[in-house]
């Protein structure tokens, strides 16, 4: 689904008289890309239209679900929110882009399987990549630290029980390490 931002007129960029196509140069997973997209767009419709990374999710489309969680340039993103033409030259990271060079799962893909910590799958890869940008940003959380960073992670299948418990084990398994 692409979707666009319009002018009270009705009209987007290109109505204005505005380009009809923009070059972005970007970061993706690792792997520099160049594509041509409508001003209009978002980074969510350029990850998932686009580039084939359907790992992205759009879900509420105003960035307070998480299921279009990204890593820009280490920050974590609502990838609903941002139009393509900001992310220019930026580093992007999508749930694709955790796993290691074999397609190995992470260590939260893991922790993930082993607490339970999905059911639908819908949310999983959000909620993968917060819990990643969060072990970045903050190796050993305290449990106020994984609910305060989650609550933008909306499920509506686990309860969140699972969710906690996977990233706190992980933060337990890193502070013995």
């Amino acid at each position: 689904m692409e979707r666009a931002f319009r002018d009270a007129d009705g009209g987007g960029p290109a109505a204005a008289g505005g380009p009809s196509t923009v070059r972005l140069g970007l970061t993706v997973n690792g792997r520099a890309v160049v594509v041509e997209v409508a001003p209009d767009r978002f980074l969510i419709d350029v990850l998932r239209d686009d580039l084939e990374l359907v790992g992205t999710k759009l879900g509420c489309e105003i960035g307070v679900c998480g299921l279009c969680a990204v890593i820009v340039d280490g920050q974590l993103q609502s990838a609903c929110l941002i139009p393509a033409v900001l992310a220019a030259g930026t580093e992007i990271e999508t749930v694709e882009g955790l796993a290691g060079p074999g397609g190995e799962l992470t260590a939260v893909q893991e922790a993930f399987i082993e607490h339970g910590a999905f059911q639908c799958g819908i949310c999983t890869p959000g909620q993968i990549v917060t819990a990643t940008s969060l072990l970045r940003e903050r190796p050993h959380p305290t449990e106020s630290d994984v609910t305060s960073w989650m609550m933008g992670s909306l499920c509506r299948c686990t309860g969140y029980e699972g969710i906690r418990e996977a990233i706190l084990a992980l933060a337990g398994d890193r502070a013995g390490a």
